[in-house]
């Protein structure tokens, strides 16, 4: 395994970091239950295999992880390993924000978080909750002091930000300039839009930790454009996209969640490969990326100009799912995603089978694309 200095933490983490949120489970009466010995099993397995980050939070996997997490760390295995989890910001209580953290700390069997983050936040959290008058960033510098946090982190979710999400990610780090020590947010192949983000984070001494370096599962599945970027160096398409993010120098760590040993044995393998990707590798990777790219451009950009639709169809976020299949061959997941549309929370929104051919979206583009037909051909590809 590769180690790295974590920002200016003055802590040594492992290149991968595992995280919790992906747990073993299996199904029971039409239930989800987490497997509390495999999950320890599978802690104890990446410590062996020489991670010492681990990342987990008070609602994943049923709100089991934590506690999973703490039974595995028990028994003198808890100084051994740097613990990362978060407070969701539900408001500008300083009180309630302290009131979360002991039931983590008592989740995890622990006196003390080394990295606790300022869960999923966005600018505007920032600046209207955590920041607040007796909130929570005055309590979690107080908590420091008392040696409960040991180091404040923060996660960066900004969905609804559109071009500014980097330029909000940075506005963060400035605010929080000298107090925020880490920072958690998504970066991989196929979302490169943090990276000046993640660059500006390292360049304040910030630990940065990727997570979906593998797309959230979209680069997990088989992909020959994807595994073919530098032909014949990677033997998969999941292997491609954790290379290419532990290849950029401002990445400390790439956080992978994992539900099996084998997965886990993986991405441990690429994590502790010491010839990086080269430099004309990258670039080769990045050119046919941008060709990629452009070619999904041709389909759609995501101006979003189309938008709102009548009938309620988020056309770029479904003609997105529509260039996994026809620019980089991820069709497996690409007909599962669409499948979750109106059934998950993140989707809700109609599939292109309620398209009436009303016509008003394609008024709007700038492209003047096909919009219908696209639809059209979208449901019965992805549907078919």
């Amino acid at each position: 395994m590769e180690y790295v200095e974590f920002g200016k933490t003055g802590v040594k983490v492992s290149r991968l970091g595992m995280g919790c949120m992906r747990l073993p489970s299996y199904e029971k009466e039409g239930k989800t239950i987490f497997d509390e010995e495999k999950g320890i099993a599978l802690i104890h397995r990446a410590m062996d295999l020489g991670v010492n980050y681990f990342d987990t939070a008070p609602y994943y996997c049923d709100k089991q992880s934590e506690v999973i997490l703490g039974k595995a760390l028990a028994g003198g295995r808890r100084d051994k390993v740097w613990v990362s989890t978060k407070n969701p910001i539900e408001n500008d209580s300083g009180d309630d924000y302290e009131k979360r953290l002991e039931s983590s700390l008592k989740n995890l069997q622990t006196d003390h978080i080394d990295f606790y983050h300022f869960w999923g936040i966005s600018l505007d959290a920032f600046l209207t909750k955590v920041m607040a008058k007796d909130g929570p960033f005055e309590r979690a510098q107080k908590l420091k002091k008392q040696g409960v946090i040991r180091h404040i982190s923060f996660s960066f979710h900004d969905r609804d930000a559109g071009d500014k999400e980097c330029d909000n990610l940075k506005e963060i780090l400035k605010r929080g300039e000298g107090i925020l020590e880490s920072v958690l947010c998504q970066y991989n192949l196929l979302d490169r839009n943090k990276e000046p983000g993640i660059a500006l984070a390292h360049e304040m001494g910030l630990g940065t930790v990727i997570m979906g370096p593998v797309g959230g599962g979209r680069l997990g599945a088989p992909s020959p454009v994807i595994r073919d970027l530098i032909p014949g160096k990677v033997r998969s398409s999941a292997e491609m996209a954790l290379r290419f993010v532990l290849a950029n120098q401002n990445v400390n760590i790439a956080l992978s969640g994992v539900s099996t040993i084998e997965q886990l044995e993986e991405n441990a393998a690429v994590a502790s490969n010491n010839t990086p990707l080269q430099a004309d590798e990258i670039s080769q990777i990045e050119d046919m990326m941008k060709e990629n790219e452009r070619l999904a451009g041709l389909y759609c950009t995501g101006c979003k100009y189309c938008l709102p639709c009548p009938q309620g169809i988020n056309i770029p976020e479904i003609f997105t799912m529509m260039n996994y299949h026809r620019v980089y061959k991820l069709t497996d997941f690409a007909k599962k995603n669409y499948a979750e549309i109106g059934k998950s929370p993140w989707m809700k929104y109609e599939n292109a089978s309620k398209c009436v051919d009303c016509g008003a979206c394609e008024k709007k583009c700038p492209q003047s694309l096909p919009i219908r037909a696209q639809l059209k051909e979208t449901h019965q590809t992805l549907a078919g």
